[in-house]
């Protein structure tokens, strides 16, 4: 989940020492490990970084086998390709700025089998979860929500996945926001299990409250 340019009606994000400098994404785990692979070069784009995702993708160790997942503002695609080659089944990026969509489609190229496995819209989330889901479309198990930094975006995503079916109901949201933000209102049901924080950085895992 990661802070990130998305389109030019919207603001730049600031920039923030949780995430790593551009360049490149290597992925850490996996079929794919250390894979390197190009980032575009544009202010704010950035994956999040190593020490967040070994952590966050610790805790998923048991969920991501044959997993259908939504990277939501997916950037880099530093959490949807990481779980790709950790054994997600199938992975949407939903990325609204349209360079940043076109650096997604080219990495998925470059990693074996990834495109079979990998879907790149280059649509806004908000307007693209603003319908119900479709009903070619299974819900998703698991979603990566890392939205840009100050453009209150978090709740309102949240909100379209909860109302219009997007979860499947054994689904986690894996939630990434400014550290000094209290968390968003979540769905009656569902709870925030696990979470942590860098000098700037507040990260969590939400599920269904069993």
């Amino acid at each position: 989940m990661t802070q990130r340019r998305r389109s030019k009606r919207r603001t730049t994000p600031r920039r923030t020492p949780g995430h790593q400098a551009g360049g490149q994404i290597r992925l850490i785990g996996g079929d794919w490990r250390g894979h390197k692979l190009p980032v575009l070069s544009a202010d704010g784009l950035r994956p999040t970084s190593d020490r967040v995702r070994e952590t966050l993708f610790n805790w998923l160790q048991f969920e991501l086998p044959g997993s259908q997942l939504l990277d939501a503002f997916a950037g880099t695609g530093a959490l949807g390709l990481e779980a790709l080659s950790r054994g997600a089944q199938s992975v949407t990026l939903v990325e609204a700025f349209a360079p940043a969509a076109a650096q997604l489609q080219a990495n998925l190229a470059r990693l074996p089998g990834a495109s079979e496995r990998a879907t790149v819209l280059q649509r806004s989330v908000l307007d693209w979860l603003a319908s119900s889901r479709p009903n070619d479309r299974a819900p998703f198990d698991g979603v990566f929500l890392d939205p840009p930094f100050e453009q209150g975006l978090m709740q309102p995503t949240l909100n379209a996945l909860f109302q219009n079916n997007w979860l499947s109901d054994q689904a986690w949201l894996y939630l990434e926001q400014e550290k000094h933000l209290d968390w968003p209102v979540l769905l009656q049901g569902w709870a925030l299990v696990k979470e942590k924080t860098t000098s700037q950085v507040r990260f969590g895992l939400v599920k269904k409250d069993v």
